[in-house]
């Protein structure tokens, strides 16, 4: 939308009255509507590694070698990247609605026209805006999926969407079993059919996502608060109407200071100085996924007939059983990722492939029990690695400020995958074409070495992210008194607990009779509020001493950042959760306060 809008700060419940819903028809039709773009994402990508052995045959209307393949499938990754980084910006400018819908649209042309492809360069041109439009709809659809699923129940659905990748590569798979059979079909004629079965899937997808409101997160940022109160509420008619029962009232509010744009400089900047170990842990996983996968979708139907001797029309099959396990891994594992946590499952979903990626090799290269062993051990892997690569994508969509989320999924997605969703089909694609085992046994290692890489970097740097409320894995932004304050999540002794353990902005500063946060787990498995307190009776995990301190140094030093405070101090003696505590003590106390940019003041007689 254009209107004009009024910009300002604003107290809104929409996060916790969107977090409290119970799961209703409402959360099926944002499932449908927009998770279906991973089923779109799976047939398109699959679909190339189903027909790649046609395509090089004689006869087939289009000359291509197994090295072009590689080639057509690096360049639809490079797509995917462009588009991800482009319709991410507009994402965050224009709405997650607005974007989901257009990129939906140039999918679903460039789809056809693949179709209709008779040259090597034509293929490689269609296949990078199919690639645009779906890295498009990763930046939008995700941000919205994860902005409208409760948080008690956002890993697990998260996983199961991006899971559902396998389901349209099944159901590609499936189609060519019939679009190939030659006794059907001509040679020219069965795999351009195969590629047009997105433009169906595409437009039952569009029908459906026309009913999925904008974003209500995205609303309120962008100072259409009313606009989002109203669709806010139409979502809980529609569920209190459902269900025959009263919503329970929201329990938190939070302050933001409205504006309608964000710049890439300033999110960049959030990301590499604010969060710099979530940054890399994002861009590490991303890597390590897109090479693994991307190199061995889009030449494994090249591997089975080139070494495996399976005929053309069969290899469907194998991909449709490899698919169905890839799709099996995130719903029999996503729900430890809500209870277990995201730190001990994402590690062991990367580390565990990584391990059964190299037993892969050994057997691939030895030449030990033939196609369907091969199979057998590539299901394993990639039930493990199917769950680590969706985590890969809730990763990034929980751990970064709600004005960066779309954009920020665009530029992991974009780098992470560039680097290794293009090297991987180009890799494979060249050792394949050499037609020596051992040079593909060593790109089955080099991608295991890569999903390593990712388990460590989550076994150094992961987020607590289960059951926490967005606003609290990272405050807004725009959140008043936000700017600057966020050093200290990853400069204090507790880098990887929700923004929650801090003085927080959902709700105004603690006072008398408000409830406060102490330092702990609580039921969600983040923290837990203290009992309403008198205004002068200090929480028994913090003494005097530490508040009066903190108080002291302020009055000298004002302003002053939390991290210069903290290592000043010397706080990182005092035990898990203290500092924090002591310097929410300290504000509800009245001596302190934070200032627009985030910095601490004395507010107190200095007398």
């Amino acid at each position: 939308m254009s209107e004009k809008v009024e910009l300002g700060t604003v107290k809104t419940d929409v996060p916790a009255r969107l977090d409290r819903l119970p799961w209703a028809r409402f959360h099926w039709m944002v499932v449908v509507g927009l998770g279906s773009v991973w089923i779109l994402d799976g047939l398109e990508v699959t679909m190339v590694g189903n027909v790649a052995a046609r395509m090089t045959e004689e006869g087939s209307g289009i000359d291509m070698t197994a090295g072009q393949i590689g080639t057509a499938g690096a360049i639809y990754v490079l797509g995917a990247c462009v588009g991800a980084i482009v319709f991410g910006q507009l994402t965050d400018r224009f709405g997650r609605r607005k974007l989901f819908l257009i990129t939906l649209v140039l999918y679903l042309v460039a789809t056809v026209a693949t179709a209709f492809s008779f040259s090597a360069w034509y293929f490689f041109l269609v296949r990078f805006l199919t690639g645009a439009g779906i890295g498009g709809e990763y930046a939008a659809v995700n941000s919205a999926i994860d902005e409208l699923i409760p948080a008690r129940m956002r890993g697990r659905i998260d996983l199961i969407i991006n899971g559902s990748y396998w389901l349209g590569a099944a159901g590609g798979a499936a189609t060519t079993l019939l679009f190939l059979n030659t006794d059907i079909l001509p040679k020219m004629i069965g795999w351009r059919l195969a590629f047009a079965v997105g433009m169906l899937l595409a437009i039952f997808v569009f029908v459906v996502r026309k009913n999925v409101p904008e974003s209500p997160r995205w609303l309120f940022i962008h100072g259409r608060n009313d606009e989002a109160e109203r669709i806010v509420g139409e979502i809980e008619d529609g569920i209190e109407a459902e269900t025959s029962q009263t919503l329970p009232a929201p329990k938190k509010t939070i302050t933001v200071r409205q504006r309608k744009t964000i710049s890439f400089v300033e999110i960049m900047k959030v990301a590499f100085t604010i969060y710099p170990k979530r940054a890399i842990l994002c861009l590490v996983l991303f890597v390590g996924q897109a090479f693994l996968y991307n190199g061995i979708t889009f030449n494994l139907g090249t591997i089975f007939s080139g070494f495996y001797g399976v005929a053309a029309a069969s290899v469907p099959i194998f991909i449709i059983l490899w698919s169905l396990s890839n799709f099996a891994g995130p719903v029999v594992l996503g729900r430890l990722f809500d209870t277990i946590g995201r730190k001990p499952m994402i590690s062991f979903s990367y580390l565990g492939s990584a391990v059964v990626a190299v037993v892969l090799a050994f057997v691939f290269n030895g030449e030990v029990g033939g196609e369907w062993l091969f199979l057998l051990i590539l299901v394993v892997c990639f039930f493990l690695a199917s769950s680590g690569a969706s985590a890969a994508y809730l990763t990034v969509s929980e751990i970064f400020p709600m004005e960066t989320r779309a954009l920020a999924i665009a530029f992991f997605y974009a780098v992470g995958t560039a680097a290794g969703g293009i090297a991987g089909p180009l890799l494979f694609g060249g050792m394949i074409e050499s037609g020596d085992r051992s040079q593909v046994a060593w790109a089955f290692c080099i991608g295991a070495a890569v999903m390593a890489l990712g388990g460590v970097a989550e076994l150094l740097f992961g987020v607590k992210a289960e059951g926490a409320d967005l606003e609290d894995i990272a405050r807004p932004l725009t959140a008043e008194d936000a700017e600057g304050a966020e050093s200290a999540a990853e400069s204090g002794p507790e880098q990887t607990e929700p923004a929650s353990a801090r003085e927080t902005t959902m709700g105004a500063e603690a006072g008398p009779g408000r409830r406060r946060l102490r330092p702990g787990p609580g039921s969600a498995g983040v923290y837990a509020p203290w009992p309403s307190v008198s205004s002068r009776e200090v929480p028994p995990e913090v003494s005097a001493n530490e508040v009066n301190g903190i108080i002291d140094f302020v009055r000298d030093m004002e302003p002053v950042g939390e991290v210069e405070l903290y290592r000043a101090i010397g706080a990182r003696r005092w035990g898990p959760g203290r500092f924090r505590a002591a310097v929410r003590e300290a504000i509800r106390q009245g001596a302190v306060h934070r200032n627009r940019r985030g910095r601490l003041e004395y507010r107190g007689d200095r007398s």
